[in-house]
């Protein structure tokens, strides 16, 4: 099944376990990641076998685990946005008046 196609519980399932298999690379368990994290080991189980968690715990698991970066690939740092810049610019006061083409006033 393709990462775009799952569904939330899917995908909240697929990131505990990829959060878990960091977990164990590292050879770090549990009760030690929740304890470098701030969180209760609890809430650690929930988030690795996909059975809810908060955005808090998630970070700061992450932040433990030295993947903090991770959240900037979801969340990029601000970028400078044309669009953006010209938004901020004074509102318009009135309309344009409409053009008038050539053609209609018999000059083409």
């Amino acid at each position: 099944m393709a990462a775009t196609h799952l569904t939330p519980d899917e995908t909240e399932a697929a990131l505990g376990e990829k959060l878990k298999a960091l977990r164990l690379f590292r050879n770090i368990d549990q009760k030690t990641l929740a304890g470098r994290a701030g969180v209760s080991v609890r809430a650690l189980r929930s988030l690795e076998s996909g059975q809810g968690s908060t955005v808090r715990t998630l970070v700061c698991v992450l932040r433990a685990l030295g993947r903090q970066d991770w959240l900037n690939t979801i969340a990029p740092v601000a970028t400078i946005n044309p669009l953006a810049i010209t938004r901020q610019a004074e509102p318009r006061q009135r309309a344009s008046r409409p053009r008038v083409r050539a053609a209609a006033h018999g000059n083409g």
